[in-house]
């Protein structure tokens, strides 16, 4: 192990205990149940960026900034707040469709949170996904590229759709984000938020780990 995986779970090591220690699990509650907005930003914006320089790590062998990281952690900031609201539409909407009956399984826990995985993944997901992969690219092509302000139309050229749809779409949705997203919103609303940050850097391992598979299996691949 390298210095920076020392620092790296050492860092999350004191979040983790911040979030679980009984003192200032009491003040995590009531800062998240005050402000909601502000928490989640903070939760996506530290959780999610440690889960991009794990990637990176992971992927490259050392431990590296992402191009434009502050405006990367940023960006998570603002979906973290995204994630609170569309969190509470969709649990609030789902408990308006079992009250009204309108699918079996009321009183559910699982079927609750089964559900509501499902439909936010299917409806909302796609678009959030899209969104992220937009800016992403753009920062790329900024940095990258020199180009200090990307046009949409080299943006949208540049992003792999393919790939997109094939695997993060019909492939991380289904297999990934549906199942993990029921067991979150099997918890209490106060952690789901958290849980959806801490998710994302498992999520950031295994696709680095995935990128880092078919990237050496197509360099043996052309030495042979």
């Amino acid at each position: 192990m390298k210095k920076g995986d020392f620092i790296w779970l050492f860092a999350l090591a004191v979040i983790v205990l911040f979030f679980v220690f009984p003192s200032t699990h009491r003040i995590f509650l009531t800062i998240t149940q005050e402000h909601p907005f502000i928490t989640g930003f903070f939760k996506f914006f530290v959780l999610a960026s440690m889960g991009e320089l794990l990637a990176l790590r992971i992927l490259k062998n050392e431990w590296n900034k992402p191009t434009g990281f502050i405006y990367r952690s940023v960006i998570w900031g603002f979906l973290g707040v995204v994630i609170v609201l569309m969190f509470d539409v969709f649990a609030s909407g789902m408990t308006a469709v079992f009250t009204k009956g309108l699918l079996p399984g009321k009183g559910s826990k699982f079927a609750f949170a089964f559900l509501t995985s499902t439909v936010m993944n299917l409806t909302f997901a796609p678009a959030f996904m899209a969104f992220h992969r937009f800016t992403d690219t753009y920062i790329d092509l900024a940095y990258q590229n020199e180009i200090a302000r990307p046009s949409l139309a080299e943006v949208i050229k540049h992003i792999d759709w393919y790939n997109f749809v094939s695997f993060v779409v019909l492939k991380s949705l289904p297999f990934f984000w549906i199942p993990a997203h029921t067991l979150t919103f099997m918890l209490a609303q106060e952690y789901r938020v958290l849980t959806a940050a801490l998710l994302s850097i498992a999520l950031g391992a295994i696709l680095a780990f995935a990128k880092r598979e078919t990237v050496t299996e197509g360099t043996v691949g052309q030495s042979l």
